[in-house]
């Protein structure tokens, strides 16, 4: 029988403090922020940390728990037999790539204000397939130096990429805030960010990110938050200081614009007894991802799609039941569901309640 694979915690080092959430999430780990803010789930997705003196050769690939301890990475599991782990459709359009990268992020501080490439952009300057069209739900929050959780998105007044790069040249980040929106955001709310947008989540934000398997990100802070100044390859990506603005698209929305464009609601797709299972964000809404969200109190027939995922579990305890085999879940856990998982029975603890979420690959048809 082939089941979910249960994977291994996976931080990674980033530019910006935070993670206590993750830690209390997961009630493990010291509970304080650091600088490492994210944990990526189910990843065959190397993270790019070049000018890290002590960056770990394989930093950011997930690896799969195993009986015997032995070190397995998801990434050669799924080389090994492409079909079972992805399956045959998926593999014909988009060869042996999971296709996408879900984390856990947790901010302590705003992240530097930035930007993703679009498909388009993404094999034009960096000759990849994939983009950074990325999605937030917002999973816990914290209020920080006395500021409401809160992310910057979207141009709210007219700006052109000479102005833009005027700013970045004087490093007026006061006023690059100035031409972003600011919105305060709590539990359960979700956003799609497609590629161009410029962007950044404020602090006491603890969310799960689904995005295209890239990390390619634009910055144009030079400075972390502590003032201190990073390598250059961290703002540009190689493109160099005229190429990267070619990544922005220079578009001015009003709040009602931009929420309706970016800000998602959930839509129920199945209920049985006291589980339900919804849609957060659709193929309809991008092509590059879809996101769904289990609720299981009791138990709940978890009926596979024939494509693999990848599941977060957001809140509570239970159990996988896979004919003879369990497996053991919690807040925080990550696993891998292979394409050719059979289907198996979702068990929440007594007096539980599971939040489990499906994070699926690009659209195939």
């Amino acid at each position: 029988m082939i089941t979910p694979l249960k994977m291994k915690e996976n931080r990674v080092w980033r530019l910006y403090y935070g993670g206590k959430l993750i830690d209390e999430m997961r009630k493990s780990g010291n509970g304080e922020d650091a600088n490492f803010p994210e944990d990526w789930l189910a990843s065959v997705v190397v993270a790019d940390n070049p000018d890290r003196a002590d960056k770990p050769e394989k930093e950011g690939l997930s690896k799969i728990e195993t009986e015997d301890s032995s070190e397995l990475y998801l990434k050669d599991l799924i080389d090994s037999d492409p079909e079972t782990y992805l399956g045959k459709e998926h593999i014909e359009k988009f060869g042996v790539n999971f296709g996408v990268l879900t984390k856990f992020l947790d901010s302590a501080e705003r992240l530097p204000i930035q930007v993703h490439p679009t498909k388009d952009a993404a094999k034009r300057l960096f000759n990849s397939d994939y983009g950074k069209t990325e999605s937030w739900y917002i999973l816990n929050s914290r209020v920080i130096d006395g500021e409401e959780p809160y992310i910057l998105l979207g141009f709210k007044k007219p700006v052109t990429a000479e102005k833009w790069k005027e700013l970045f040249d004087k490093q007026d980040i006061a006023e690059m805030q100035e031409y972003m929106h600011k919105i305060v955001v709590k539990p359960g709310d979700v956003f799609l960010i497609t590629g161009g947008t410029p962007h950044a989540i404020g602090s006491g934000c603890m969310l799960l990110e689904v995005q295209e398997p890239t990390d390619y990100t634009i910055s144009v802070e030079k400075c972390d938050m502590r003032g201190t100044l990073m390598p250059d390859h961290l703002c540009h990506m190689g493109l160099g200081f005229e190429k990267m603005f070619e990544c922005f698209t220079y578009e001015a929305l009003s709040i009602d614009e931009l929420m309706s464009r970016y800000y998602l609601k959930a839509n129920v797709l199945e209920e049985s007894g006291k589980a339900k299972k919804e849609s957060l964000i659709t193929y309809d809404d991008t092509a590059c991802f879809a996101l769904n969200r289990m609720t299981v109190e009791g138990e709940y027939e978890r009926k596979t799609a024939g494509r693999a995922c990848c599941l977060a579990v957001a809140r509570g305890s239970g159990k996988f039941v896979c004919g003879e085999k369990e497996i053991e879940i919690k807040a925080g856990d990550c696993l891998f569901e292979p394409a050719k998982t059979d289907s198996y029975l979702v068990k929440a603890n007594d007096g539980d309640i599971l939040e489990i979420l499906e994070c699926m690959p690009p659209k195939i048809n």
